[in-house]
């Protein structure tokens, strides 16, 4: 009996052990077939992100004629992007030198406006001279005829003393229409 129990263990451990390297082997097979899926849909991802693919060729003498092609359309590819970035070379040495012009347009003007300017400051400096020679009733009559925002810039261009007596003799709605003016000139201007 002692020699049959022996036996019943071992015969029981031989198939264990078998149902054991069948599992494993089942498990490995399944394994691989997962894995051949995953490399699949990984090889279906990377062809749909890239560049189209080559076509499926049946005959391996396609092969050169498909590269051929390829590199023909890669060619046209980069002549169109070697064009287009010339396109915008040109552009941008079209731009340079309209920003140059316009630099140059805007240097010529300002220089202009200061000439202008000084032109202006001269003028008036000589009116308000030839203002200030006459005699206060004289100039009084003149600025009675200006509009009032123009006589006022005229007084307050006269030496204090002068524009005094212009303003005394001035009709006195007209002295004070000249004299709201020039005190309203800087009303708005920031105290600080």
């Amino acid at each position: 009996m002692k020699g049959s129990s022996n036996y019943q263990t071992g015969r029981s451990y031989v198939l264990i052990l078998l149902a054991s390297m069948f599992f494993v082997a089942g498990l490995s097979r399944l394994g691989l077939g997962v894995a051949e899926v995953i490399a699949d849909e990984s090889r279906a991802d990377a062809a749909e992100t890239h560049s189209p693919s080559l076509p499926q060729l049946d005959d391996p003498g396609d092969l050169l004629t498909a590269l051929q092609s390829r590199k023909a359309q890669l060619d046209e590819f980069e002549a169109a992007l070697e064009s287009r970035a010339q396109t915008l070379r040109d552009a941008e040495v079209e731009l340079q030198r309209n920003m140059d012009q316009l630099v140059s347009a805007e240097t010529r003007l300002a220089a202009t406006l200061r000439m202008t300017e000084t032109a202006a400051e001269n003028d008036l400096a000589h009116l308000t001279s030839v203002f200030e020679s006459m005699k206060p009733p004289q100039a009084a009559e003149l600025f009675s005829q200006m509009d009032t925002e123009f006589a006022a810039g005229f007084v307050s261009r006269l030496r204090p003393d002068f524009a005094g007596e212009v303003m005394s003799a001035l009709d006195p709605l007209i002295a004070y229409g000249i004299s709201a003016v020039l005190a309203g000139r800087h009303a708005r201007t920031p105290r600080q």
